[in-house]
């Protein structure tokens, strides 16, 4: 079926609201990657969202979008807090997953010339892979139902970083309103050996540096100039927050007939902000929000303390520093203008980063001059970026941009694509040494499974929602 699309400008594109459609969609893509999107269900999905109610403004799809559950990847929409709704669809079965950036006091000698020991340490050290938890790191009921309350801050106290941290980090590493007793069983028993690790998919940690610098001002403002070598970490809530969206979806699905509300998709189960189901959807998965907060920290300080006993350096003298810590999967009620006039709306980001501008309230004292450290994830053979968010994200936006590359293929399909190829041999000719908790794990993220981050990038970086800062250049990656 052939969508009307019109195009704005040469990175703005708008789906006409017609239908059921409460408002428009506006897509950001280039007139390349537009018709990759048009190629998958990800736009009629958009028009989906734009038919729930209390929705305002427009939905939203960034240059990464594609087909997801309910809402697209890489989609954006904000409800009205007192006539709208919230969607598990909306966040995702990987509640909070997200990225952190690490900058280190090495140099790339340091880190070419033992990489593959080093990636080898790292990935013993940190568990990877489905099912992965820790033998030896087991945490009580009452410290789970803590972590669920505190987020990072629960890692900091029990001595996994420094309390500076929290300041580097989205909401300071806590979704106010938790409420643990609205997680099950199940999940809790799914999480309980979990924290600290990476799981599975396309989450990685990747030891880089930076390559190209587009802003030099802002870049030494980040503390990440040419040639810092950095680390990225990309991981979420694990099966406890797999657990509780699956948990709360059937009852959010009930909900939906009980209020009346219609679905064009079963998927974008939805209930009123102001209901029981609803409110109890957003604490269960403030919770999970929470759990995904702590896992990133931990893994933080084994990352620390593993390149602390390579090195054989002290803390000071490695100078491994937290950059920023940002969701990809979460909704949250913010404040914001719509049409000239302030109101608390649920902004949905599915596959998207925040993206608050210099002098927001939200955006770190640290970088209140310079607008909010956006990370933009790419695949492994590539590159990887960091940008700030701008004004004109939070007036087009609500403070929204993309976050990563974007799949271009299913995992089924790259694994198809890699037969009779060794894309670890392939990596490594170009001076990447990846390490993944199986071979069928490294070809489902074959970089060609992916959009190019570049382009991507352009796209928000040219529409204004967010501005280019540096670009990363993989050296060593372990995947999940």
């Amino acid at each position: 079926m052939s969508l009307p699309i019109e195009k704005i400008d040469p990175y703005t594109w708008r789906l006409p609201k017609e239908g059921a459609m409460r408002v428009d969609g506006i897509v950001f893509a280039s007139e390349k990657m537009m018709e990759q999107i048009r190629e998958d269900m990800s736009l009629q999905q958009v028009r989906n969202v734009a038919t729930l109610p209390g929705i305002v403004s427009h939905a939203f799809a960034m240059p990464d979008v594609h087909w997801g559950y309910g809402f697209p990847i890489g989609g954006v929409a904000a409800f009205d807090e007192k006539e709208g709704v919230v969607s598990p669809g909306g966040v995702g079965y990987d509640i909070n997953c997200g990225v952190r950036l690490l900058k280190t006091g090495l140099s790339v000698e340091d880190i070419q010339s033992r990489l593959r020991e080093l990636v080898l340490t790292l990935f013993h050290n940190i568990p990877t892979g489905v099912g992965a938890h820790h033998r030896d790191f087991r945490i009580s009921r009452e410290d789970q139902k803590a972590i669920l309350k505190k987020g990072a801050a629960w890692a900091i106290e029990q001595g996994y970083g420094d309390s500076a941290d929290l300041e580097h980090i989205e909401e300071n590493g806590c979704i106010t309103g938790a409420d643990p007793s609205l997680v099950s069983e199940r999940a809790y028993e799914r999480g309980r050996n979990q924290l600290g690790t990476l799981g599975s998919g396309n989450h990685f940690l990747e030891i880089g540096y930076v390559d190209e610098v587009y802003d030099e001002r802002v870049a030494e403002q980040l503390g990440i100039p040419l040639g810092t070598v950095t680390v990225i970490i990309h991981t979420g809530s694990r099966g406890l927050g797999h657990q509780t969206c699956d948990d709360h979806l059937e009852t959010i699905l009930k909900a939906s007939r009980r209020y009346k509300i219609e679905l064009p998709d079963p998927q974008l189960a939805c209930a009123p902000l102001q209901s029981e189901e609803g409110r109890n959807y957003l604490a269960a998965m403030a919770a999970g929000a929470n759990f995904a907060f702590a896992n990133r920290q931990v893994i933080t300080h084994l990352t620390r303390d593993t390149m602390q006993k390579f090195f054989q350096r002290s803390p000071k003298d490695l100078g491994i520093h937290l950059i920023y810590d940002v969701c990809h999967n979460i909704a949250k009620v913010e404040e914001h203008l719509v049409g000239g006039v302030s109101r608390r709306v649920c902004v949905h980001r599915k596959g998207a980063t925040r993206a608050f501008p210099p002098k927001h309230p939200k955006t770190p004292a640290l970088y209140r001059e310079i607008g909010q450290p956006v990370l933009i994830p790419g695949d492994m053979g590539r590159y990887s970026f960091v940008l700030v968010g701008t004004q004109a994200a939070y007036e087009k936006t609500f403070g929204s941009t993309c976050h990563g590359a974007g799949r271009l293929m299913s995992r089924n399909k790259a694994k198809a694509s890699c037969r009779g190829r060794n894309i670890e041999a392939e990596l490594a000719e170009q001076g990447i040494f990846v390490r993944g908790a199986s071979r069928a794990t490294v070809s489902e993220e074959a970089p060609w499974a992916y959009k190019d981050v570049a382009d991507v990038v352009e796209v928000v970086h040219q529409a204004g929602i967010s501005k280019k800062v540096v670009r990363l250049k993989p050296l060593g990656v372990i995947k999940g």
